[in-house]
């Protein structure tokens, strides 16, 4: 009820000021004679300066602005515009500003125009139809004829925007670069290979099959032996695993923890043969080439760390998790290694040198005269 009494108040004030900008100035005294004294009598409640805020212009604009501005907040405050932002109220505070700034700038103009120019004025900037402010301007006939108009356009338009949007989402899924095509290609022939390769495979174990190869086989038609030593395992799983395990096939970091151990046995063999290829007493040159193995092999333990790093986001369980080897604790312990090599090379000697001197006291003379002998 509230919306359709501003319609007719918005269409009755609207007639009312088309016919009163039509006739001549004389005749001003026709609003008074149809009954419309209240609105012709209008008094603005707000004052000029916030009617100008409110229609997003400022002092001194034409008329063709005004206009402009007022179409357009029409548009989107008028209660049958249809859009979001509708709003009764909005809309009667937008009509309100409008008479106040186009009552301010006809004022204006008065003064330096006579009265044919103001009456050209005022029928060339008269507020336009509410039908041109509905239905986006599209139609025309009737308001029943443009509604249905507006309609069709609006599915007419829905149409286009669902094609529109297909088309966008299919040049996303098409729209490859030549990269990703090689990979594509290379991804199926690996996957025509791996395929080839299991027809393969099938092809041979039933020929195989055919021959009775598998006939002698031990434990031909007796069932798995059961894991029976943990009931919280299952033991088809425990089955397969050992038969992978048999065969030679063990999990990634059963692989990467053994690659890891080995590596970094390797790593400390080769650093203490390097130590014991300078031998002592070291000196300046010798540092010199013992510092370059050591950075080599700093950056050897570093390879090696992240290694355990991958290794660790493998490994099933915390427990099994390993820790950085350190390349300064592994330095010195490779030196306190050369060093015990050395301490048991020196007492070796002195073994064999008490040794021969032991054999010498006890053979004395005989061993003299087998030194003659083999002379």
């Amino acid at each position: 009820v509230k919306r359709l009494c501003v319609m007719l108040t918005n269409n009755i004030g609207h007639h009312l000021r088309v016919h009163q900008a039509m006739i001549p100035r004389n005749l001003k005294l026709f609003p008074y004679i149809c009954g419309s004294r209240m609105l012709s009598g209008y008094k603005p409640k707000s004052n000029i300066k916030e009617s100008y805020k409110i229609l997003e212009l400022e002092e001194g604009c034409s008329l063709d602005d005004i206009r402009n501005s007022y179409r357009s907040l029409a548009k989107k405050y008028h209660p049958d515009s249809g859009s979001a932002t509708a709003d009764s109220e909005a809309f009667m505070k937008v009509e309100e500003a409008y008479r106040v700034v186009l009552s301010d700038v006809t004022t204006k103009k008065k003064s330096s125009e006579n009265d044919e120019e103001e009456e050209d004025q005022f029928k060339s900037n008269a507020p336009q139809h509410r039908h041109y402010l509905s239905y986006e301007g599209v139609g025309f006939g009737t308001p029943s004829q443009r509604e249905k108009q507006y309609m069709q356009f609006r599915v007419d338009r829905a149409t286009e925007q669902v094609l529109e949007y297909r088309k966008q989402r299919l040049e996303s899924q098409y729209a490859v670069t030549d990269l990703m095509k090689a990979k594509e290609v290379k991804q199926s022939k690996k996957v025509k290979i791996t395929q080839a390769v299991e027809r393969l495979v099938e092809d041979l174990i039933q020929e195989s099959i055919a021959k009775g190869d598998f006939d002698n086989l031990s434990g031909k038609g007796k069932p798995l032996q059961k894991f029976s030593d943990c009931p919280h395992i299952d033991p088809m799983t425990h089955n397969l695993n050992r038969i992978l395990i048999d065969n030679g096939y063990q999990p990634e970091w059963i692989l990467m923890q053994k690659e890891i151990r080995e590596t970094i046995e390797r790593l400390r063999k080769n650093i203490v043969a390097s130590r014991s290829k300078l031998g002592g007493p070291m000196t300046p040159y010798r540092q010199k080439q013992w510092n370059r193995i050591c950075e080599q092999f700093i950056e050897d333990i570093r390879k090696l760390n992240k290694r355990i790093d991958s290794f660790n986001l493998v490994v099933p369980l915390l427990s099994r998790q390993m820790v950085h080897f350190s390349p300064d604790k592994e330095i010195v312990r490779a030196q306190k290694t050369y060093e015990a090599l050395m301490e048991n090379r020196e007492a070796s000697n002195s073994d064999t040198k008490e040794n021969e001197e032991e054999n010498f006291e006890r053979l004395g003379w005989k061993s003299s005269i087998f030194k003659w002998l083999n002379l």
